[in-house]
């Protein structure tokens, strides 16, 4: 998102102050449709029994060409005629309400929000359900928000790219570098957010940046200039999928498109990808919104079009809807008015951006009298709110290595020495896109609640770009029972705009963890801050260091929930949801390559787990626990018979005869059902997460396995579960070919759960065809 923040409107934070002055949200901000005013209780617009075309017409039917203009812009302009207030459409949530955009505000009865973890680090918990409950919470928050005049109904997230570049600074944005996991927890925080009453709409959900991107500026090279040249086969296997089970899934009411172009166009002003694809294809229920000031970057930057009016019509034309930025406010009248672009073309797009206005209850109002009307700011960090925060961030952490069963630490009689510029942080906790925290538990308070502590930073910040404090910080570890070193990196290293010029830990910071641990007398625990892989191959490989933790980004509560893994009150049950890669990866991948299957004529190797066959520091859905399980096959499928649509389709399939078009299948019955049986073997309760690969029969097929299917199951110790886990067929075991057409190779699939392997042979039904 664009750095430039846009003041709210004075008008109504006066009136919340009065409203709290008052003791009561009742007192409100004017509203559209106000019974009480006659101008406009009798549009037809505003009546609710109506149906929501009739009245989305009425309304811009009654509009003159100027002022549908001016509502197409984030800080869309009040009609005062129609009794219409402005509205400003841009907030976020990425993970919790936030005020980096303009539409949000904190202060008064709102001083905070739950802030729970960067996305990256929820992600590692592979829990479906905690994703959504999450988005359940976070839309608690900002409809108590909005119901106090301190925040909008349209949140911009959630950020669904592909993490494909370690560099990326974003990447913490993410779900992580899998398509599948990513587009599920796409689906699941946007059904969260935007709640279940399909046609109303709890908060308007956004999933961004449509699409390949996932470059913010290195090298010399910046997104508002990159031109992602991105094949049909990558477009369709990997940077759509995510966006696609958003809109199908997830029936997002908003996309936003990126800044940068892809294959030479702007994904702004593309109407295959707008209307064709997120439109057409996959009939998106909503609006289209422009990454801030992207349309003027088209124009200014990449100077696509020759006038700003034919940058106006391009967009709306390949069907944009709304512009976060001023441009269509400032050319679109003059692009009408040149014949560049027809009013009807306007028409369209306010079609799409009111629709979800009055699914939001914007234009049914008193807002107290619907729906939601009642949160407050008494439904804002909540115990429960912030007790979900902690339960998220628990479950997020990952256990990468525990040398000697070094973890648990004891409880009884310990003193600790918690070292690290990141040992006492707290907004480095919550990352970025974050707002105020209810309130933080910082890694070394977090270790204080269970045993002494000695505190010494080690390092004046990440950067550490000296080592004089290293003296300080090895004596403490010397006087120490147990030495954690809290380590990583921060917004400084990693955020938008920044990305990583390589994967080490920054500065001295090495040396730090090195000479810590030559000079402790107990255990050394190493844990990790970031959103992105870092390479601590000399942690792994150096015997003194007995456990590592990565934590990424833990929100408000990260450290309660390290110190709780530490000491064994919660049993770590996090996967990675990326690939660390070692550092002389990157000498092979330039940012701008935007391949992601290897070439080895050129010595590229590839991206992600999917398609990268080389050495890696740990290996995406890594994750250790303080118990062990043991799994057993109980039941699935060895061979599915695929049956086609038609006789024509049969006969029209392919050129090849080892695949069939998914188009030409009948996919809705092809299901696979896998049981399994995982026993907890250990002394301790604990979460088991079963990721499910499965490999393509041999032959030059997509990747090299892929995730198909997901489960995370909590075991008491010494008891066992039986785990079933739906597979869609089309869905999961198709691939896509050069030409970016799905297909089913037929033959052999290989399915990979832990240890065991399973067969799976898919064949054509041509029995059914007969008949």
């Amino acid at each position: 998102m664009a750095d430039k923040i846009n003041a709210l409107p004075c008008l109504s934070f006066l009136l919340f102050l009065f409203c709290l002055s008052n003791h009561t949200v009742e007192c409100r901000a004017p509203f559209a449709c106000d019974a009480k005013n006659g101008l406009t209780r009798s549009l037809k617009f505003c009546r609710v029994n109506m149906p929501l075309h009739v009245r989305v017409r009425d309304l811009i039917g009654r509009l003159t060409l100027q002022e549908k203009i001016r509502l197409l812009v984030n800080n869309a302009a009040a009609v005062p005629r129609l009794g219409i207030q402005g509205y400003e459409w841009w907030s976020e949530a990425l993970h919790g309400v936030s005020n980096v955009g303009p539409g949000t505000k904190f202060g008064g009865a709102f001083p905070g929000a739950t802030s729970f973890p960067q996305v990256i680090t929820t992600a590692a918990s592979f829990n479906e359900s905690l994703w959504k409950e999450i988005g359940r919470v976070v839309s608690d928050e900002a409809r108590a928000m909005f119901n106090g005049g301190m925040a909008g109904l349209t949140y911009w997230s959630p950020n669904v790219n592909v993490f494909r570049d370690p560099r990326w600074g974003r990447g913490q944005e993410t779900p992580g570098e899998d398509p599948v996991v990513a587009g599920k927890y796409a689906a699941s925080y946007v059904r969260g957010l935007q709640g279940n009453s399909g046609f109303r709409l709890k908060v308007a959900a956004c999933c961004k940046h449509y699409t390949a991107y996932d470059l913010d500026n290195w090298n010399g090279v910046d997104r508002y200039h990159f031109n992602a040249r991105v094949s049909k086969q990558d477009l369709v296997d990997t940077y759509d999928v995510p966006f696609k089970s958003c809109v199908v899934e997830g029936k997002v009411a908003s996309v936003m498109c990126s800044y940068n172009q892809v294959n030479g166009k702007p994904t702004c002003a593309d109407p295959s990808l707008l209307k064709n694809t997120i439109r057409g294809e996959w009939r998106l229920n909503g609006y289209i919104v422009s990454d801030c000031d992207s349309v003027g970057v088209l124009y200014e930057n990449q100077h696509y079009t020759a006038t700003p009016e034919e940058a106006a019509a391009a967009t709306i034309k390949a069907g944009l809807d709304l512009d976060c930025g001023p441009f269509l406010a400032i050319h679109t009248e003059n692009a009408v008015k040149g014949g560049l672009l027809n009013e009807e073309d306007v028409n369209m797009a306010l079609a799409n951006t009111i629709t979800v206005q009055m699914r939001l209850g914007l234009f049914d109002g008193e807002p107290s009298a619907q729906p939601f009307g009642n949160l407050g700011p008494r439904d804002v960090c909540t115990p429960a709110h912030q007790q979900l925060a902690l339960h998220a961030a628990q479950q997020g952490i990952v256990l990468l290595q525990n040398s000697g069963r070094t973890l648990p630490l004891s409880r009884t009689n310990l003193t600790v020495a918690a070292i690290g510029p990141n040992a006492d942080v707290t907004v480095t906790m919550i990352g970025n896109y974050a707002g105020v925290a209810c309130g933080y538990t910082t890694p070394l308070q977090g270790i204080s609640r269970y045993t002494k502590t000695i505190h010494q930073s080690g390092c004046i910040d990440v950067a550490c770009n000296g080592n004089q404090q290293f003296g300080m910080a090895e004596d403490a570890a010397s006087q120490a029972d147990a030495t954690v070193l809290v380590m990583g990196l921060d917004q400084s290293i990693e955020a938008e705009f920044r990305d990583r010029k390589d994967l080490l830990l920054p500065g001295y910071q090495q040396e730090l963890i090195s000479r810590v641990a030559r000079a402790s007398r107990g255990p050394i625990i190493l844990v990790l801050m970031s959103g992105g892989p870092i390479d601590v191959s000399f942690a792994k490989n150096d015997p003194r260091i007995g456990a590592i933790l990565w934590a990424g980004y833990p929100g408000q509560a990260g450290g309660a929930a390290i110190a709780d893994v530490l000491f064994g009150t919660t049993n770590p049950g996090g996967k990675l949801p990326m690939t660390w890669y070692p550092q002389d990866y990157l000498a092979k991948v330039p940012m701008t390559n935007m391949g992601m299957r290897a070439d080895p004529s050129r010595g590229y190797p590839g991206r992600t787990y999917r398609f990268y066959k080389g050495p890696v520091v740990f290996p995406f859905g890594h994750g250790m626990s303080y118990t062990t399980f043991a799994h057993s096959l109980v039941q699935a499928p060895q061979e599915v018979a695929v049956p086609f649509t038609s006789l024509y389709a049969l006969q029209n399939t392919t050129a090849a005869r080892n695949s069939i078009r998914v188009s030409h299948a009948n996919c809705e019955p092809l299901v696979l059902g896998v049981h399994i049986d995982v026993k907890n073997t250990g002394d301790m309760d604990g979460t088991q997460t079963l990721l499910v690969f499965s490999s393509p029969p041999e032959g030059k097929w997509s990747a090299n396995k892929k995730l198909i299917g997901f489960e995370k199951v909590h075991i008491v110790a010494g008891s066992k579960k039986r785990v079933k886990i739906d597979i869609p067929v089309c869905k999961h075991l198709s691939v896509v070919d050069r030409f970016g057409i799905q297909r089913l190779p037929i033959g052999k699939h290989d399915l990979h759960i832990g240890d065991l392997k399973h067969s799976i042979s898919l064949q054509a039904n041509l029995e059914e065809i007969k008949s």
